[in-house]
């Protein structure tokens, strides 16, 4: 008896910690939550990364501004998050070329990752006010600035700036 209590502690302390792992992928955006597993975003990110910044040779020009982003009004995050996962799918992933072969499967996981956070945003039924989508504008006006294929390299490269809002995000809830 002591035996079989023993491993029911043990059993509900293990489902406690499955939980809060499941539970860190969950994003709370406004009225609704979305699954995001961020850590395997910045896995697939890592190995992007280092190529993207060295192909940027548009040092003075910034797509996605950190203040730009920490100032996404209250009410807010899901639309912002569905515009900028737009940008990434339809204007970003689809014009990056990555130079071998463990980079290109980890852009198209990105990609797709990005898809199916998208798909799941969709049935949130955002509502997004007029300054947020004036943000999404400035960043859509600064990336067709560039060219298209250096535009892409240089959003892939400020990825980092997305992933850290994420998990701010994470955080807030």
């Amino acid at each position: 008896m002591k035996m079989l209590l023993g491993c029911s502690v043990c059993l509900l302390v293990l489902l406690s910690c499955l939980s809060g792992l499941v539970e860190s992928g969950t994003l709370h955006l406004d009225s609704c939550t979305v699954s995001v597993h961020i850590h395997e975003l910045r896995k697939y990110y890592t190995t992007l990364r280092s190529n993207a910044i060295a192909g940027d040779s548009e040092i003075g020009v910034k797509l996605l501004d950190k203040k730009l982003i920490k100032e996404v009004q209250e009410g807010q995050t899901c639309c912002f998050l569905r515009l900028v996962l737009r940008f990434y799918v339809e204007r970003v992933f689809s014009n990056y070329s990555a130079p071998q072969a463990q980079q290109q499967r980890s852009s198209s996981a990105l990609a797709n990752a990005f898809v199916s956070i998208r798909r799941d945003i969709h049935k949130c039924h955002c509502h997004c006010a007029e300054e947020t989508q004036r943000t999404i504008d400035s960043i859509h006006d600064e990336f067709n600035k560039l060219e298209i294929k250096q535009a892409a390299q240089k959003a892939v490269g400020e990825l980092d700036t997305v992933l850290e809002w994420l998990e701010g995000q994470r955080a807030h809830a």
